[in-house]
């Protein structure tokens, strides 16, 4: 299984949100070869989703190598996800944390459950 690094995935990442009418930046970039990724989907009413990434047990030997996600949280205050992220912050200084905008739609992820 061969790993697109973090930098290669936000740029396909940001062509596809921006194809689709979303707003997309690198609010930070942390390591560009295998950073962990937070998308913050702002819902522009207040409100945002983040993802974060998925544990390791989503993951087989047989996988496209593709990030996965999972939802951390759903539609919550800004608030909420900042201190959310700001711990994450603290126990992985070298993640990215990428956010988008759009009134309609979520993000295109690959997502667990």
């Amino acid at each position: 299984m061969i790993r697109v690094t973090t930098v290669m995935w936000f740029a396909a990442f940001m062509r596809r949100e921006t194809a689709r009418g979303a707003f997309v930046l690198a609010a930070k970039k942390g390591a560009q070869q295998a950073g962990a990724v937070f998308v913050v989907h702002n819902h522009l009413d207040g409100t945002a989703t983040l993802y974060g990434p998925a544990p390791q047990a989503f993951f087989d030997e047989e996988d496209s190598g593709e990030r996965k996600f999972e939802k951390a949280l759903t539609e919550k205050p800004m608030s909420d996800v900042d201190e959310y992220l700001a711990k994450q912050q603290n126990f992985d200084p070298d993640l990215w944390i990428i956010e988008t905008e759009s009134g309609e739609g979520e993000p295109s992820l690959e997502l667990v459950e």
